[in-house]
């Protein structure tokens, strides 16, 4: 679909989508404690034992043998007290075995099954897009909008009848975007929810990803999964002053602005239905994906009424539960770190952070943010 040629350039000159604006945006939530490591132990010592964590820091790790590197830099004088809580949820929640490991082999695999189980997605007549200026890497960050017309030639509109994005499309206006508003969540908006996951769980593609993880041992039935999923994606918590002001399907698909700037919004779909409005506007690109037909991956900056997106990235073209689906994979194998996956023999990374400032249920994490980055 577009060329090889950008791909060189921008892997020299401005890392594409390897988060240079996207990890500002992330180091202002590390610098205040928001987002710890799961790889290391720093702030961690005697945290709660967590599944999804690739190490631990708790005081039984050593018996079995899943400390962190850094453990004993840490937490070594602290490793001689108990923590029984610790302790009952590695005998019942247990996924230090080898069998229950997701591998990198396994990411590569799954990724690539899930790219083919995505029978919603665009087909190249659907979607027309129009690039117009590539963005050097000392003009991402300029605000000039050097791009006279909008990004979107054309979308055929019937894919949003499809059900996965019927229900994705009304969930996009639920929430208040800039943070410090506290969400209030109505009985219609939670029941939209639920039509959503409920949507998603009917595809391929989610019935393959639940196949994926409960053979690796992480959800024992299909409705503890979806019941994890609202919870992780559709939980509310604090970025602001306010109570419950936001979650990670705001961040990622919806949109937030802090601090004057743009914060997520990692969509197509929301995109193009803002630009339609004249609510969105598209300024240049700084990557365009290798891919020969969707979905496809799109570096770009703009604004939303006034307020500035230095670097974004999203997946075009591709049906809700694909993006859904990537980043739910990636946030429970490799919170915190790039994820390492493959879509139609072309490799990329999806980058996930946790929400550590509060929990759910037996100390799960929220998912704060998830966007593609370089492989």
């Amino acid at each position: 679909m577009r060329t090889w040629i950008l791909l060189a350039v921008v892997a020299v000159t401005c890392c594409w989508v390897s988060g240079a604006a996207e990890a500002e945006e992330d180091a202002e939530h590390e610098s205040t404690g928001l987002y710890t490591a799961p790889d290391s132990c720093k702030r961690r010592c005697h945290e709660r034992f967590n599944k999804r964590d690739p190490c631990h820091c708790n005081t039984k790790c050593e018996k079995y043998q899943n400390c962190c590197e850094d453990y004993y830099t840490y937490c070594s004088q602290d490793g001689k007290q108990e923590d029984n809580e610790a302790v009952h949820a590695h005998s019942s929640e247990g996924f230090s075995h080898a069998r229950d490991a997701i591998t990198d082999e396994d990411l590569l695999s799954i990724s690539e099954k899930l790219y083919k189980a995505d029978h919603n997605r665009a087909q190249e007549a659907d979607v027309t897009i129009n690039l117009q200026h590539f963005a050097s890497a000392g003009q991402t960050d300029d605000q000039v909008d050097r791009s006279s017309e909008p990004l979107y030639t054309h979308v055929n509109e019937r894919l949003f009848s499809k059900p996965t994005y019927a229900s994705f499309i009304k969930l996009l206006d639920n929430y208040h975007r800039q943070t410090g508003t506290g969400e209030k969540m109505t009985a219609q908006q939670q029941a939209e929810q639920d039509t959503f996951l409920r949507e998603a769980m009917n595809t391929a593609l989610m019935k393959e990803l639940y196949g994926f993880l409960h053979q690796k041992g992480r959800y024992g039935s299909e409705e503890e999964f979806v019941a994890d999923l609202k919870e992780m994606w559709f939980g509310l918590y604090s970025r602001g002053k306010g109570e419950g002001d936001s979650s990670g399907f705001e961040h990622i698909f919806s949109g937030e602005v802090k601090k004057g700037k743009v914060s997520g919004f990692h969509n197509w779909i929301r995109f193009y239905l803002l630009e339609k409005q004249g609510q969105v506007n598209y300024y240049s690109h700084n990557y365009d994906g290798p891919w020969t037909s969707y979905p496809d991956v799109l570096g770009l900056q703009f604004s939303w009424d006034g307020f500035y997106k230095e670097v974004g990235s999203a997946f075009i073209g591709c049906s809700p539960e694909f993006e859904f689906g990537l980043y739910t994979l990636c946030f429970i194998a490799r919170p915190g770190k790039v994820c390492h996956l493959s879509l139609g023999g072309q490799k990329l990374g999806i980058q996930t952070y946790t929400w550590t400032k509060s929990t759910y249920g037996n100390g799960r994490k929220y998912i704060a943010t998830a966007y593609v980055t370089s492989p």
